[in-house]
């Protein structure tokens, strides 16, 4: 029997935000890039903490040692926080870049970017599967009343046979898609934007500190790395308190929560 031994070391880079470098397989890929200056932007409209600029934060590197070695880009959706003008004027524009539909990979296109590829549950990179995973930008009651607004969204899931399997989750709730995800994928590593992002008077649109526990009990031999937190306005949960909370509940041990420019070796 011959056993083939797992030799490439995955590692994630939280930038800012839900923007992440990773090396995956030998490929570098930039996720979701938001790279504007600190207060570039208005606050979301209708959301919690709306008088605040956007981002919050400055970036914590360059922009040239934050391209360096990129192979490609994933957008999850074309919200402000995830692609943004800057992106749209710094990034190379011959950088090939996926996205998760026509209407997504048009509004990239017209940016002038050469390469824009549809992200399917069959796409590849190189030698890597890229799978195109469903999630939820909120609630079943507050899509009801923000489709529109909030739009659809995607997660990636990322194999090749000599690395660990990673599923960034994307702008999505704790749902019976991202529970089926978990379990046809059994994803070793997980990714998970978990600022707890708030609309006025309807509630959270990604990931709550409770959702994370869901997800942490449901794959508990899996990684998961917390990210898209304390940089836009309407974010309502700090690294502190997610620490704290997940301290108590007995899984802090899983969830690594990595400050912005801090890399996670896995």
């Amino acid at each position: 029997m011959v056993l083939t031994l797992r030799h490439t070391v995955m590692n994630i880079t939280q930038i800012r935000n839900a923007t992440l470098k990773i090396n995956f397989a030998g490929k570098t890929f930039l996720i979701d890039p938001m790279l504007a200056e600190k207060g570039a932007y208005p606050g979301f409209d209708g959301t919690l903490n709306s008088h605040l600029r956007n981002p919050l934060v400055d970036l914590p590197v360059t922009l040239e040692s934050l391209f360096a070695g990129v192979d490609a880009v994933i957008v999850t959706h074309t919200h402000l926080d995830h692609w943004d003008e800057a992106a749209e004027i710094h990034l190379p524009k011959s950088l090939p870049i996926f996205a998760q539909h026509e209407q997504d990979r048009e509004t990239i296109r017209a940016a002038g970017f050469s390469d824009v590829r549809l992200l399917t549950e069959q796409s590849v990179f190189g030698d890597i599967m890229l799978i195109k995973t469903p999630g939820q930008h909120g609630s079943d009651a507050i899509m009801e009343k923000l489709r529109d607004r909030l739009g659809e969204v995607c997660g990636v899931v990322f194999r090749h046979p000599q690395e660990k399997t990673l599923y960034l989750a994307g702008d999505t709730v704790w749902n019976a898609d991202v529970a089926d995800n978990l379990r046809r994928y059994t994803p070793e590593v997980i990714i998970l934007n978990c600022g707890d992002a708030q609309v006025v008077g309807l509630g959270s649109i990604i990931m709550n500190q409770q959702d994370v526990l869901a997800v942490a009990q449901y794959a508990l031999n899996a990684t998961l790395i917390a990210s898209h937190m304390e940089a836009v306005n309407h974010s309502a949960l700090s690294r502190t308190a997610l620490r704290d909370f997940l301290q108590q509940n007995g899984v802090a041990h899983q969830v690594r929560i990595p400050a912005d420019g801090e890399s996670c070796m896995l």
